[in-house]
C-alpha cells in the first residue's frame, strides 16, 4: 500500500475517533498507530511489538520530565510561589500596567506549569484588578492567556515542546533558549491584540463556573519570599541551557579548549533534563514543605494528584510517539518529500509544512499536543536525511506555533477562557480564538526569520 495513503488512513482513525467517537486521545493515537503498523511493510510477527516499542521509546523520554512538571506546578500552587511571582511583576509594574504583569505571569509561570492551572491561578487577579479600576477585563483576561499559551506550546518542559523536541532531535536546551526567544515576541504581539480588542469589545465578566477561581494555597497565608519563588522555575532553565552554551562556546583547539571539555562532563550531568527537574522539584517540595507545614498525608496527596494528571498527559505523548513511529516505518518521509519535488531543496518548504499540518490538525481535534506530536511524527522520517540550512529547532518552533492557529469549541482552552472568564462563546471566538492564531502566526513569522538570519548550523 502507498505510504500517503496509509498516512491518510491513519489520519481518518485519529480524527475520526476524538471527533466524532469522542473517544480519549490516547486510545485514538494507539489504534492508529497499530493500523499503520499492519499496513505498513515488515515481518509480521513484529508489527505489534514495533507500535510498543515506539511508545517505550517515547515513553522513557518525556516521562519522568513531565512527572515532575507536574511537582513542580502543584508545589508551587500550594506554597504560594506562584502568587508570589504574580504579585512581584504587579509591583514591579504597577497597577497602570496590570495586564503586563498579568501576561508576564502567565508567560513565566507556564514554562513549568500547565495553561489550564496558571489561567485558573490568575483570572481572579483580572476580576479584581476589574473591580477596582472598572475596564479593561477582556484585555486581562487576553494578556493572562496571551502570555501563558506562548510559553506552554513552545518552551518545555510541557509536553508538547518537550514531545517535538524529541522526535526532531533536538537538544533540550536549545529549545528552551529558541523557544523563549520565538515565544517572547509572540506573547508581545497578544498583549497588544488584547488592548486592540478590548477597546472595541468592552466586556463585563459574568459569574464563572463554579464561582470564581481561587488560589490553591490558604488564603491570608504568608507567600514565599521572591527568589524561593522564582528558584524552581530559574533552575533547571539554568542547568539545562548551560550545557548547551557550554557546547556552543567550546574551542576546537588550545588551552581553552581543555578547560572547556573537563567543564562539559559537569554541565552534561546536571544539565541532563531529568535531574535538573528532580531538582528543581525538590526545591519546589522543600518551599511547600516550609511554608505549609504539611502532615505526610497532605504532602503526599500533593504529590499523588500531580502525578495522577501527568500520567495521561505522559500515556497521550506516547501514544502519539508510537504512532509517529509507525509512520516512518511505512515510509512516510520518502513518499511527502517525492511529492514536494525540487520545493523541499530550499529547507524553507518543511517550515511551512510543519506549520500548515499542525494547523489542520488543530483545527480538526482541538489538541495543540496531538497536533504537536502528530505533526512531528509525520515530519520526522521526511527530514531524516535531508541536509537542512537551518537548525532542526526552527522545525519544532514552527510545528509548536501551527498548534496556537485553529483554537475553537473543541479545544478545551476554549472552554477554560469562557466558563471560568465568565465570557459568552462568541465573545470567545472574537477573542480568545483570534488571539491564539496571532500568537502562533507571530511565532511561525519570528521562526521564519531566525531560521535565515540565525540558522544555528
Amino acid at each position: 500500500m502507498h505510504p500517503l495513503l496509509i498516512l491518510l488512513i491513519g489520519m481518518v482513525v485519529i480524527l475520526g475517533a476524538i471527533i466524532v467517537l469522542r473517544m480519549d486521545a490516547f486510545l485514538a493515537l494507539i489504534a492508529a498507530a497499530i493500523l499503520v503498523s499492519l499496513l505498513a511493510p515488515g515481518d509480521a510477527a513484529t508489527k505489534i511489538t514495533r507500535v510498543a516499542e515506539g511508545f517505550g521509546r517515547t515513553a522513557g523520554s518525556i516521562g519522568i520530565v513531565i512527572a515532575l512538571a507536574a511537582i513542580i506546578g502543584a508545589a508551587m500552587q500550594a506554597s504560594g510561589a506562584a502568587d508570589r511571582i504574580v504579585q512581584s511583576f504587579l509591583g514591579l509594574l504597577g497597577e497602570q500596567r496590570g495586564a503586563t504583569a498579568l501576561a508576564a505571569s502567565g508567560f513565566v509561570l507556564s514554562i513549568p506549569v500547565f495553561y489550564d492551572t496558571v489561567f485558573y491561578l490568575l483570572v481572579p487577579l483580572a476580576r479584581a484588578m476589574h473591580a477596582r479600576t472598572n475596564r479593561n477585563y477582556l484585555k486581562y483576561l487576553m494578556a493572562i492567556a496571551g502570555g501563558a499559551c506562548a510559553t506552554h506550546t513552545l518552551v518545555p518542559p510541557t509536553p508538547g515542546p518537550l514531545a517535538v523536541a524529541g522526535a526532531f532531535g533536538v537538544d533540550l536546551g536549545t529549545m528552551i533558549l529558541v523557544g523563549m526567544a520565538v515565544a517572547l515576541p509572540a506573547a508581545g504581539a497578544g498583549l497588544w491584540f488584547a488592548g486592540f480588542v478590548d477597546a472595541r469589545m468592552p466586556v463585563t465578566p459574568a459569574s464563572a463556573a463554579g464561582g470564581a477561581a481561587t488560589s490553591a494555597r490558604d488564603e491570608g497565608a504568608p507567600m514565599p519570599g521572591l527568589v524561593a519563588s522564582f528558584a524552581p522555575i530559574v533552575l533547571p532553565v539554568l542547568l539545562i541551557s548551560a550545557h548547551t552554551i557550554v557546547q556552543a562556546l567550546r574551542p576546537a583547539a588550545g588551552t581553552d579548549a581543555e578547560w572547556w571539555a573537563a567543564l562539559s562532563p559537569w554541565t552534561a550531568t546536571l544539565g541532563n533534563a531529568n535531574l535538573a527537574l528532580f531538582l528543581s522539584a525538590g526545591v519546589a517540595l522543600l518551599v511547600y514543605l516550609r511554608r505549609r507545614r504539611p502532615t505526610r498525608e497532605q504532602a503526599a496527596d500533593l504529590v499523588s494528584g500531580a502525578l495522577m494528571g501527568a500520567g495521561i498527559i505522559i500515556l497521550i505523548t506516547a501514544a502519539g510517539g508510537a504512532f509517529g513511529a509507525m509512520l516512518q516505518a511505512a515510509g512516510i518521509g520518502p513518499a511527502i518529500e517525492s511529492f514536494f519535488g525540487g520545493y523541499a531543496g530550499s529547507g524553507m518548504v518543511y517550515l511551512v509544512l510543519a506549520f500548515a499540518v499542525a494547523s489542520l490538525i488543530k483545527v480538526a481535534q482541538g489538541s495543540s499536543t496531538v497536533a504537536m506530536i502528530t505533526t512531528a511524527g509525520m515530519l520526522t522520517p521526511m527530514v531524516a536525511g535531508a541536509t537542512l540550512p537551518f537548525h532542526a529547532v526552527y522545525l519544532a518552533t514552527a510545528t509548536a506555533a501551527g498548534s496556537l492557529v485553529g483554537t475553537w469549541m473543541n479545544d478545551s482552552g476554549f472552554w477554560v477562557f469562557s466558563k471560568l472568564g465568565g465570557v459568552s462563546e462568541v465573545q470567545t471566538l472574537k477573542s480568545w480564538s483570534l488571539l491564539s492564531a496571532l500568537v502562533g502566526v507571530t511565532a511561525f513569522l519570528t521562526t521564519l526569520l531566525l531560521a535565515v538570519l540565525l540558522p544555528l548550523r
